[in-house]
This record gives structure tokens, C-alpha cells and sequence, in this order.
């Protein structure tokens, strides 16, 4: 019989909704307590989704609670991370689960004393139609990738987010709130980057919240917000990395890798689904009917429509490893690669000159279709 484990929700903000409407469906996993440094938003929540709502001193002593998942906003991830492994939790964060190095390594040395697991999201590369594109490049279906592009362009989040203070803080701007859905996603297809190269700037010095009560209020931005890479892979691979706020139209795709026999077109790493395209040595790009992968349901219903969404699989998959003792997909070293190159990138961008990555990493073994379902409820 498979271990429940007990899960405990330090951060009830914008993104804990989904953790808590998705954490149920894994088999492994039962929320049992939240807690926030604002009491009415862990209040909020318990009411919401029927489970208790504590301190954060109370949730960390709580013996029901096996792991933090640790929702907070960028700059308070490894202070609150740091606290839950001393208090002998399990630690899943949402990314960026550091900031530098050096944070990372000290997490590492606190788990590795204590027995205990770190991960961090992002875990949408884990989706069906990421799963796939892996599936086709591990077979050989485009040769041997040497290049590529990514892009993640659009105006900003202060249009639609309440509080977007964060975003434009040290720890926000687009390299390192979505830069880490892309890095992870080229280190599962491509493997670990070895040097960058960037280039940045920011369009404005402030911004304008549009929505909620905070409307019309300025919010001064800290962080580049335009940055332009180049990531040199070990494997010999070189993929353009383009990431800005300032960006109200473009017609770029979101993923794109060139091999020596053909090219596949990646979806948007943000999410699980999507479509998959490739190109042969005729040079058309052709949809690709994806694999019958449990990912790629849709199963949640945003503002937009309803789209495939398995926010936690990383946690699921993490706490599995816990039983078996194997690797995890989400781990610390993957994620420290994926902060390391993110922090290198800007690094790069702010002395002019390209850096090399100090960390490596295996690239995650693919999620298949049993895999994936032996997770799910």
C-alpha cells in the first residue's frame, strides 16, 4: 500500500490554490495544516479547503506534517525552507527555491545531516506533451540537437495580479519567476548548461497596479526586465533565451530545437499540455499526435478555459523517492543547476562577459506513462 504523507502549506497567497486543489490528486500526498504570516489568508484557506489552519511555529512542530510545501514570495524561500528542515520536515518549494548558490548548498548541507529531501518546482516539464518531446528527441526522431530558441515575452504581471510588488523585486523580473520553467525544461530535453552569455535592461522605472484594491497604485521596479541569452550546453547544444515584461506583442513560439535530421516546437514549459510539432528534412512542420500520457487531461479550469494542470507532481514523485530511495526528478541539484544558470545569466548581463556554470547535473529520467499513473489516485 502506498504511504500517505502529510502535507503542510506555508504561504496561502495567489498560487496556493492550485496546491491545494491539485495536492488530493496524488496518491501519496493529503494536505493536513496551512499557515501565513498574514493569519486571515491561512484563515481563508483552511475554510476553503477543510484543513487547519496554524501558526508557522505550530505547523513546523506539527507531527502529522511530513513535508512543507513552501509558497512564500521569492526573497523568504530559504529562511522559511531553512526553518522547516531544522525542524525535520521534508522541503518542496515553489521556485525559485533560492536565490544564490550559496543557499542552496547550505539547504543541502542541513537535509543531508538530517535524512531529509529537498525539491522545488517548477514541475510542468513533467507534463504529457514535454514528456513527449522527450520521448521523440530520446529516440532520435530529430538527430542530435545543436540549437535552439526560447521565449517568454509579455507586458508584466502588474495587470492582473494584486500585490506584484515581488515581481520587480531582488528575486522577481522574468529570468527568475518564469526563466526557471524554460531552464528546466532545456536541461530535461537537452541536458545541463555548461556557459552563458546576456545581455538586460528594464523599459520603466516603475509600474501601475491594474486591478484589486491597490489599483492605480506605483510600484517601483528593482530588476531587469528584458534580458537576452545565449546557454552553451555540455552536450555542445546553443539555445537563445529571450525573457521580458516589456513586450506587448510578438509572434515568437514559446520553444523551439533544432536537430541535425529535423526540428521539434516545444508548448509553453509554464504548462503541462500543449501541442507538439515536428519537422523532418522536408522542412514542414506537422502536429504530432501526443502519447496517451495521464499529464495531458485536462483537469482544471482556469480563467481561460479549461488546460491540463499538475502542479505537485514534483512533490508526489519527491515523497515516492522517500519510500524507495531513489532519485527524484525535481531535486536539489537540478534545481540548484537551474538557479545557478538563472543567477549566471544575469550576472553575465551586469559585467558584461560570459560566465561559466559552476554546478551540473543528470538530466531527469523521463516520466512515463505507468509512472505518471502510479502517482495519481
Amino acid at each position: 500500500m502506498t504511504q500517505e504523507y502529510g502535507v503542510g502549506i506555508i504561504g496561502c497567497g495567489n498560487i496556493s490554490g492550485a496546491y491545494f486543489k491539485l495536492i488530493p490528486i496524488f496518491r501519496n500526498l493529503k494536505v493536513v495544516a496551512c499557515a501565513d504570516i498574514n493569519p486571515a489568508a491561512a484563515k481563508a484557506r483552511s475554510e476553503e479547503f477543510g484543513v487547519e489552519a496554524q501558526e508557522i511555529d505550530a505547523l513546523l512542530a506539527n507531527p502529522a506534517v511530513d513535508v512543507v510545501v513552501n509558497l512564500t514570495i521569492p526573497e523568504a524561500h530559504y529562511p522559511v525552507s531553512k526553518r522547516a528542515l531544522e525542524a525535520g520536515k521534508h522541503v518542496y518549494s515553489e521556485k525559485p527555491f533560492v536565490l544564490t548558490l550559496e543557499q542552496g548548498e547550505d539547504l543541502r548541507r542541513i537535509a543531508d545531516a538530517r535524512g531529509l529531501k529537498v525539491g522545488s518546482a517548477p514541475d510542468t516539464y513533467l507534463g504529457g506533451a514535454h514528456q513527449y518531446a522527450r520521448h521523440l528527441i530520446d529516440s532520435g526522431r530529430i538527430g542530435k540537437v545543436m540549437s535552439g530558441t526560447a521565449h517568454v515575452l509579455g507586458p508584466g504581471m502588474e495587470s492582473w495580479h494584486p500585490n506584484p510588488d515581488f515581481f520587480f523585486a531582488p528575486g522577481g523580473g522574468p529570468i527568475l519567476d518564469m526563466g526557471p520553467y524554460y531552464v528546466n525544461n532545456l536541461v530535461n530535453l537537452v541536458g545541463p548548461v555548461k556557459r552563458v552569455v546576456a545581455l538586460a535592461n528594464r523599459a520603466r522605472e516603475e509600474r501601475t497596479i491594474g486591478v484589486g484594491p491597490r489599483l492605480g497604485e506605483k510600484v517601483p521596479v528593482v530588476v531587469a526586465t528584458n534580458i537576452h541569452a545565449v546557454l552553451e550546453f555540455a552536450s555542445g547544444a546553443q539555445v537563445a533565451l529571450m525573457a521580458s515584461w516589456d513586450v506587448w506583442a510578438h509572434r515568437h513560439q514559446n520553444m523551439e530545437l533544432y536537430g541535425t535530421d529535423g526540428a521539434i516546437f516545444v508548448p509553453d514549459p509554464n504548462f503541462f499540455g500543449g501541442s507538439v510539432e515536428v519537422a523532418g528534412m522536408d522542412r514542414e512542420p506537422k502536429a504530432v499526435e501526443v502519447w496517451d500520457h495521464p499529464l495531458t487531461a485536462h483537469n482544471f479550469e482556469f480563467s481561460w478555459g479549461t488546460q491540463a494542470n499538475y502542479r505537485g507532481i514534483g512533490l508526489a514523485d519527491m515523497m515516492d523517492a522517500v519510500s524507495t530511495g531513489r532519485d527524484y526528478r525535481c531535486s536539489l541539484d537540478r534545481s540548484l543547476h537551474t538557479i545557478d544558470v538563472l543567477t549566471a545569466i544575469l550576472r553575465s548581463a551586469e559585467e558584461g562577459r560570459a560566465v561559466d556554470i559552476a554546478t551540473s547535473c543528470t538530466q531527469p529520467e523521463a516520466l512515463g506513462i505507468e509512472q505518471a499513473r502510479a502517482l495519481l489516485r
